[in-house]
């Protein structure tokens, strides 16, 4: 009866020590393109903060807005000074939960993806799909979707409306490892 208690105890403590398991990436990537007759623009930012906590499903994403980059200064220089105001708005975040985090084993798995992106000082709710694959080791979410720059009071001025889509596609894909305090 001892040995069939401490096994119990034994499991409850690997259960309970596995659930506040946490998967943290300070170099995730963030891409968004916009595509139009006169120009395409793209940009990239390969240092971004994503955080999931096992135990919940809630996942949190931080984007520092200067660290996009762009093949052009120019556009880079417009970008953070015109249309984001990177100084004003430094950083772009998300704090949400996958719905159906408990379903994602150890195999590629689609998820939803609910939560509140802020960009620009605006707030929205969104609801995306996105990719999973989990391993012992790391938690690989990617995927894409689409905003609009009005929703987040992004104006573009008129003399480059027609070379800036007012719809962006933004592409992601962060590789999670085990997060060890």
């Amino acid at each position: 009866m001892k040995i069939l208690i401490t096994i119990f105890c034994c499991f409850l403590f690997i259960t309970v020590c596995n659930s506040q398991e946490r998967y943290l990436t300070k170099n995730g990537s963030i891409t968004f393109y916009s595509k139009m007759p006169l120009e395409d623009i793209k940009a990239d930012n390969n240092q971004v903060l994503s955080i999931i906590d096992a135990s919940s499903g809630k996942m949190a994403i931080s984007i520092l807005m200067k660290s996009f980059m762009f093949k052009k200064a120019l556009m880079q220089e417009h970008f953070n000074e015109n249309y984001v105001e990177s100084d004003k708005f430094p950083k772009a975040t998300f704090k949400g939960s996958i719905l159906n985090y408990d379903a994602i084993k150890q195999a590629a798995t689609k998820a939803k993806v609910k939560g509140i992106l802020t960009i620009h000082g605006i707030s929205k709710e969104i609801t995306i799909d996105a990719n999973f694959t989990k391993t012992k080791e790391t938690v690989e979410v990617n995927g894409s979707f689409f905003i609009e720059m009005d929703d987040f009071d992004i104006e573009i001025p008129a003399v480059v409306a027609k070379k800036i889509a007012t719809k962006i596609k933004v592409s992601f894909n962060f590789n999670h490892k085990p997060y060890k305090k």
